[in-house]
């Protein structure tokens, strides 16, 4: 299955709760720190929510 890199560009300090537990979900911290996920429809939708908040790239 395709992986994805996960990577949180803006700090989400002051967005509402459900979006900072997903980020936390992700495993994404402190800023500008990345993860490499599994590309499925779970994670596609954590990406959805704080899409303003992260940046996707593929990995190969």
């Amino acid at each position: 299955m395709a992986q994805i890199k996960i990577t949180l560009t803006k700090p989400p300090i002051g967005r509402i709760p459900s979006q900072r537990k997903t980020v936390v979900a992700l495993g994404l911290g402190k800023l500008n720190s990345s993860v490499i996920k599994e590309d499925n429809p779970a994670v596609r939708g954590m990406i959805t929510a704080v899409s303003h908040l992260v940046t996707v790239e593929e990995v190969k």
